[in-house]
């Protein structure tokens, strides 16, 4: 019996809060659990939205990749 296991070489995040606090706290969270499977952060992009009521709107993308040492 032969086993084949392919590690994930790259991995997209997408992350929403109505708080600059609470989206970091989630990307925080992910980057913990992400560790597990040996992948570290790339790069981290972020946005701030207004919604038509004035209340503000953040969102964050996170690419993971394999850690290599």
């Amino acid at each position: 019996m032969n086993f084949q296991l392919d590690l994930i070489q790259d991995k997209v995040e997408f992350f929403e809060a109505a708080s600059l606090k609470e989206l970091e706290k989630q990307i925080n969270t992910q980057i913990e659990i992400n560790k597990g499977i040996m992948m570290t952060v790339h790069h981290v992009s972020h946005q701030m939205h207004l919604d038509g009521e004035g209340r503000t709107f953040y969102s964050a993308v996170v690419h993971f990749k394999l850690k290599k040492d």
